[in-house]
């Protein structure tokens, strides 16, 4: 089982993605976890989506963790379809609960009550990829993986 999870070709092109899905995630994460970056921090974040939005705190707990710990484990790949799996629920759960009633687009003008959700459905596709071909070349799971018969 284990071995279906790591198992993943050498290919570059999906380690370029892996990695830059990864980095901007951890950033996010970080945000949410740390409050680098102009984030409100751990417990600031887990007051936010407990009080204002009514997540239940194992959900909360769940989705930073996703966001952090996920995009560091892209950053580096390992368990990259596991991270991938939970940024997709992520993007899933923010796109029903929060996006959805914004329409498509951001607000770049800034003349719209929220943002859209076209970044949530491009994370989506990343992450799906991630999930279905593995993390691709430079990953901890790409060493993990064993190509002899």
């Amino acid at each position: 089982m284990f071995h279906r999870i790591i198992n993943t070709s050498d290919d570059f092109a999906i380690a370029i993605l892996r990695l830059t899905f990864g980095l901007v995630f951890a950033a996010h994460g970080a945000q949410k976890m740390l409050g680098w970056f102009g984030g409100y921090g751990f417990s600031g974040t887990m007051g936010f989506f407990t009080h204002q939005m009514g997540v239940p705190a194992p959900l909360a707990f769940l989705a930073i963790c996703a966001e952090f710990f996920g995009g560091l484990g892209l950053i580096v790949g390992f368990l990259s379809r596991i991270a991938a799996f939970g940024i997709i629920c992520n993007m899933l759960v923010a796109i029903v609960l929060v996006h959805a009633q914004n329409g498509l687009f951001m607000n770049w003008a800034g003349n719209q009550k929220g943002e859209g959700f076209e970044y949530h459905l491009l994370a989506i596709a990343i992450g799906l990829l991630i999930l279905f071909k593995g993390s691709g070349a430079m990953s901890v799971d790409r060493l993990l993986t064993d190509d002899r018969p």
